[in-house]
Order: C-alpha cells, then sequence, then structure tokens
C-alpha cells in the first residue's frame, strides 16, 4: 500500500495506511506540530515523514496508553531536530542530554504509578 516512489500521498491514502478516520488525522495534525502536511488547492499532501510521525501517535495513543499531553511530549523528543529545544532555541549539548535524562525520568514515574495503582 506505501508506495516508496511516491513523494506525498492525499488524506485518504493516509487515513488507510495508519488505520483511523481522516477527522481523527485532522485532529492530530492539530495538536501535533510535528505534522505538516502540503496544502495545494485545499487538498492535504502529506510526506512519508508525516506517516511515520502519524503511526507512532496511533501507537503512542492506542497500544501504549499514552494521553494526547503524553504523546505530544515523547512524539517532541523523537522527532525534533537534534539541538533544539521544544521552543526551537538553540541548546547545548549538556542542556539537551539533562533534559532527555528528565523525560526520561518522568517516564519512569508515570510507568511505576501506572503499576502501583
Amino acid at each position: 500500500m506505501l508506495k516508496k516512489d511516491r513523494k506525498y500521498y492525499r488524506i485518504g491514502q493516509v487515513s488507510e495506511i495508519v488505520g483511523v478516520e481522516p477527522h481523527v488525522l485532522r485532529f492530530w495534525e492539530s495538536q501535533f506540530k510535528q505534522i505538516q502536511p502540503r496544502r495545494i488547492s485545499r487538498q492535504r499532501l502529506y510526506r512519508s515523514q508525516d506517516l511515520k510521525i502519524l503511526k507512532r501517535i496511533k501507537e503512542l495513543l492506542y497500544e501504549e496508553g499514552y494521553t494526547i499531553a503524553g504523546a505530544k511530549k515523547k512524539i517532541q523528543r523523537e522527532f525534533s531536530k537534534p539541538g533544539a529545544d521544544s521552543q526551537g532555541k538553540k541548546v547545548s549539548n549538556r542542556e539537551q542530554v539533562l533534559q532527555e535524562i528528565y523525560q526520561e525520568l518522568l517516564e519512569i514515574q508515570r510507568i511505576l504509578a501506572k503499576n502501583y495503582k
């Protein structure tokens, strides 16, 4: 279903590939700034990078039980450009490592809290 020679996919095609309805894709687009389809004549055109992000969002929300807020943080960590913080500001390597450690500790805390309820 996913053709390697394609540069862009329409929302209907992406809906089939990812396995969610188009309105869900539009909602996720409004919530996750990493998804930025091109718009040509009111038509959304998604890149293969967008598909990767959308599949990961579905996995986080539907399979791993993340909330939208938790998935946003996880997606931001996984798909943000290295060396930039959440606002796109340049950060030092040391700051980046500390941010990653902090996020991992938050994730461990979330898992432990979930297991001890």
